[in-house]
């Protein structure tokens, strides 16, 4: 008898979990859609890390329009591209991921293009605002697992031309 109470609670935990893991995965606001993807052109950008250089080619989004898109409907990111969110003042800026399909890793720049602030492995179709609770002029969005997999850390650099910093290859 104590063996079948036992398990029957070990099978309703197992189901309450497994409820509140479903619970807790977002969907889609609408179907994936390549074609209402951006593609702006790729720019060099690399930041520096513990005295290493790692390079990327971003696109950079510079107007209202662009940032309103920003990743949305891309089935896939390459790991050494991203979008780089380039504001003209200082602001407190804050994303989500409506329609973004895949993970994130989102950095917050000051204007000298140093980290301020890292939100890693955003999760696709998260509602939820991710950002700095202080005033940035740049994000860039990375694959999710990047920053962990090169260990970028804040008061990191990125070189870029929008910082007026970009290093000549």
């Amino acid at each position: 008898m104590k063996r079948r109470v036992w398990l029957t609670a070990f099978i309703a935990i197992a189901l309450l979990l497994a409820g509140g893991a479903e619970a807790r995965a977002f969907k889609p606001h609408e179907p994936l859609n390549p074609a209402k993807a951006q593609s702006l052109p790729l720019t060099p950008l690399t930041i520096e890390s513990d005295g290493q250089l790692h390079r990327f080619q971003v696109e950079v989004a510079e107007s209202e329009a662009q940032h309103e898109i920003g990743l949305m409907h891309r089935a896939e990111l390459g790991k050494d591209r991203g979008m780089l969110f380039i504001y003209t003042r200082t602001v407190r800026m804050k994303y989500w991921m409506r329609n973004t399909f895949i993970p994130l890793d989102m950095l917050f720049m000051r204007g000298d293009g140093s980290i301020a602030y890292i939100a890693e492995n955003v999760e696709p179709h998260d509602e939820r605002p991710v950002g700095p609770d202080f005033p940035v002029v740049a994000q860039l969005e990375l694959p999710g697992g990047t920053v962990s997999r090169l260990g970028i850390r804040t008061n990191d650099i990125l070189h870029h031309a929008s910082f007026g910093n970009g290093l000549k290859f």
